[in-house]
C-alpha cells in the first residue's frame, strides 16, 4: 500500500520487510481480507456518504473464550462464538498469527480450516481459523454461562485447542468474555465493482468500532487494495487514521473489568 494523502494525514505503508512477508505468505493463503476502522468523529458522515441504511443490517452477538488474564491470548490462540439473528450461529478456533508452511497436512486438508490474511492500513496479520456451525440455542446457553464453554466446540476444534493451549489450562479455566452486540451490512458500490461489509461493534462500555472491508483472493491482493484505498479515500475514510481491530479491543476491554 503506498503512501498517499487523506484528509490531514499519510496512509501507513507497509515496510519493505512487511511486504516482503506478505509475499511470502500469500501462495500459502486461501484468502485476504482488506480492512479499515473508521474514527468516531466521522463515523455519520462516512455512512451517509457511503449511503449505507442500518435497518438492513444484520444483527449479531460475539463472544469470546479465554482466561481472565488472557493466557490464550498470550499464545496466539482465539476462541469465539457468534449468534445471527435468524440463523444457525458458529463457532470458530482461530491461530494467529501463522505461517501456512508450518500447518499440519491434516489440518490444512479440513474442509473447515481455513488460512486468511487480514490487512489494514500499515499492518497485517495471517491466520487460520477452524470453525464449525452451530445451533443458536447451544451458543445463547453458553453465553449465558448455562452450559460448559466446551459443549459448544467440535471434536476437531477440542482437539486443536487441546494442542495448542498453554500449559496448565484446560476447558474449565476459561470464562465468557462477552456477549458484544454487532450490526454487519453488506453492500456493493458500483463504483468500485466488489462487494463490501460494513461492521458495527458496540462494546458495554458504550465505546464502538465501526470496520469497512472486503475479500479477495492471494493473487488479486495488490489490485484489491489499491482500488479499494482510493474508493475508501473518495468517501472520506481517513486511512491514516489510528486504526483498531475489534477482537484485541473485546479482550482487553474485558479483561480490564475482570469479567
Amino acid at each position: 500500500m503506498s503512501t498517499t494523502s487523506t484528509s490531514e494525514h499519510a496512509v501507513p505503508s507497509l515496510t519493505p520487510e512487511q511486504l516482503g512477508e506478505v509475499l511470502t505468505l500469500l501462495p500459502g493463503s486461501d484468502s485476504v481480507e482488506l480492512k479499515a476502522t473508521v474514527p468516531g468523529a466521522d463515523r455519520r458522515r462516512v455512512v451517509d456518504r457511503l449511503g449505507l441504511d442500518p435497518l438492513q443490517a444484520e444483527l449479531r452477538q460475539v463472544a469470546f473464550f479465554d482466561t481472565p488474564d488472557l493466557r490464550l491470548d498470550r499464545v496466539g490462540l482465539v476462541l469465539r462464538a457468534r449468534r445471527v439473528q435468524h440463523k444457525p450461529g458458529d463457532s470458530v478456533v482461530k491461530l494467529r498469527p501463522v505461517d501456512p508452511a508450518g500447518l499440519s497436512d491434516d489440518l490444512r486438508a479440513s474442509k473447515d480450516f481455513g488460512v486468511e490474511i487480514d490487512a489494514m492500513p500499515g499492518g497485517f496479520v495471517c491466520s487460520g481459523s477452524l470453525k464449525a456451525a452451530s445451533e443458536d440455542g447451544p451458543i445463547h446457553e453458553v453465553m449465558r454461562r448455562e452450559r460448559p464453554v466446551r459443549k459448544l466446540f467440535s471434536k476437531e476444534q477440542r482437539a486443536l485447542f487441546e494442542e495448542r493451549a498453554p500449559d496448565g489450562v484446560d476447558w474449565d479455566d476459561l470464562r465468557v468474555l462477552g456477549p458484544i452486540t454487532t450490526l454487519k451490512l453488506k453492500f456493493s458500490p458500483p463504483e468500485l465493482g466488489r462487494r463490501m461489509v460494513a461492521e458495527l461493534w458496540a462494546y458495554p462500555d458504550g465505546s464502538q468500532i465501526l470496520e469497512l472491508s472486503t475479500k479477495c483472493a492471494p493473487a488479486e491482493a495488490f489490485q484489491v487494495a489499491a482500488e479499494t484505498k482510493a474508493f475508501l479515500a473518495s468517501r472520506g475514510v481517513d486511512l491514516g487514521a489510528p486504526q483498531q481491530t475489534k477482537t484485541r479491543t473485546a479482550l482487553e476491554y474485558f479483561a480490564s473489568i475482570g469479567e
